[in-house]
């Protein structure tokens, strides 16, 4: 039985497995590095332990820090959180090694579904449609040029083992291939500690839908709706909403057959998400991520389930606590990043100190958050302040509480991405609903 639980992450995804565990009695361990010592999840956390005197983020990428602290402080689990080791297949081994559960799937789930070549053979194998792309990876720059002329420009030229929209870049022709590749290898060993490449088809103008799913150790796979992640920049997600407009029922449930198939085919346990890209009413499996999303409080809300407890309860080989016959998607939630970022300045990073905050509430509106007045926003980690997610009774409803909500967000002494969020939420493309992963290039393009 899992009775204390250490959180290997921070920010507001730390304050959120906090919080649940807290509800559910369990004792929690905060780990944290030199730059975070005054941060929120330091504070709330029953115990916090330094895992790092240098203040980058390396520290909650160091393994053998974190274990030591795990070990030290006698916990029975570790919750990877969000990034940095959540889909870490090493990391998941040491917390197997150590007798530790580990918040996620096994070790070799990870390993498997990391790998594209592999994740896309698997998904072949189990009759689900994928985006035509190569069968192996990649290191070699003219063996990928090889591969890009099977398949056909324009190609989109992927880390094989990333994630989070890094180590990724499109070559339009033969031209670009050589630069794109070089770009993408490097910033995926930079990001991942790996040069391995994937490539695919680009498909050019589709919608990004994933369907959350939830697995356990007794054979229950069930999933909890989709969400449609299109508004995003550079692959980087910016605003989030489910349900997804785009899609009708009879589409939907053959996305969450096909979410659900995935899941099986690789025997899956714990909290993921299975992403497709949708275009002209065809949709094709691109990613499975194993690992709680950003952007689950969307799910949460039209849902009424705590996945994050969920998703513990799982690790400790308990059953999921609905059945799918009691998931109903109830009205319509969407979810806004709050970034420390000046998006007339090509969105450069704006840390700094917080002199003066104020946070939307009211009915149905949620704000997942670890600043405060008197916070010092690191210019070492994610600028992500704040995830402000309403919820409505159907789309309008929910976009105008989301104005309403965004109107009243103060955050004093940094720069924000509010007004920004603000003119997307008015934005006539966006109210139609008629968007695609390209949106925020024309949205650009359309307020300069």
């Amino acid at each position: 039985m899992i009775r204390k639980l250490l959180i290997a992450n921070r920010g507001e995804i730390a304050v959120r497995i906090i919080r649940a565990c807290r509800e559910m009695g369990i004792e929690t361990v905060a780990v944290y590095s030199v730059a975070d010592k005054e941060a929120l999840h330091t504070q709330l956390a029953d115990e916090a332990v330094c895992i790092g005197e240098t203040k980058s983020s390396d520290s909650y990428l160091n393994m053998e820090s974190i274990m030591s602290a795990a070990v030290s402080t006698g916990v029975d689990a570790i919750h990877p959180g969000v990034g940095f080791l959540s889909e870490n297949a090493h990391f998941a081994e040491l917390c197997e090694e150590c007798n530790i559960k580990f918040v996620g799937p096994s070790s070799e789930i990870i390993r498997n579904m990391g790998n594209k070549a592999k994740a896309r053979k698997t998904m072949i194998d189990a009759g689900i449609r994928v985006i035509p792309g190569c069968d192996k990876m990649i290191t070699d720059c003219s063996e990928g040029m090889a591969e890009a002329e099977k398949i056909g420009y324009p190609v989109v030229i992927k880390a094989a083992l990333g994630g989070g929209g890094k180590g990724i870049r499109v070559a339009n022709s033969k031209d670009e291939f050589e630069s794109s590749f070089n770009m993408a290898m490097k910033e995926s060993e930079q990001a991942f500690g790996d040069n391995r490449m994937y490539i695919e088809r680009f498909i050019e103008n589709p919608r990004h839908i994933e369907f959350q799913i939830m697995a356990d150790n007794f054979g229950n796979v069930i999933h909890l709706g989709e969400r449609d992640c299109s508004v995003q920049r550079n692959n980087q997600k910016m605003i989030e909403e489910s349900p997804s407009i785009a899609i009708d029922n009879k589409l939907r449930n053959e996305m969450a057959k096909m979410a659900i198939k995935a899941a099986k085919a690789v025997n899956y346990v714990s909290a993921g998400t299975i992403e497709f890209l949708l275009e002209k009413g065809e949709f094709y499996f691109m990613e499975m991520n194993t690992r709680i999303q950003v952007e689950h409080p969307v799910t949460e809300m039209v849902t009424g389930v705590d996945m994050i407890k969920e998703q513990i309860r799982i690790a400790d080989n308990k059953a999921i606590s609905v059945s799918q016959d009691e998931i109903e998607i109830n009205g319509h939630a969407i979810e806004c990043r709050i970034n420390a970022e000046n998006p007339k300045k090509n969105f450069i990073p704006c840390p700094g100190h917080i002199s003066g905050i104020y946070m939307p509430g009211g009915n149905g509106v949620r704000v997942d958050s670890a600043i405060y007045s008197g916070y010092d926003v690191s210019p070492f980690y994610d600028s992500m302040l704040a995830k402000l997610i309403v919820h409505g009774k159907n789309r309008q409803e929910a976009i105008r509480k989301m104005r309403r909500a965004l109107g009243e967000v103060v955050i004093e002494g940094i720069t924000s991405n509010v007004d920004y969020q603000y003119d997307i939420l008015c934005d006539q493309i966006f109210l139609k609903g008629d968007y695609d992963i390209k949106f925020i290039e024309g949205f650009n393009e359309r307020i300069s």
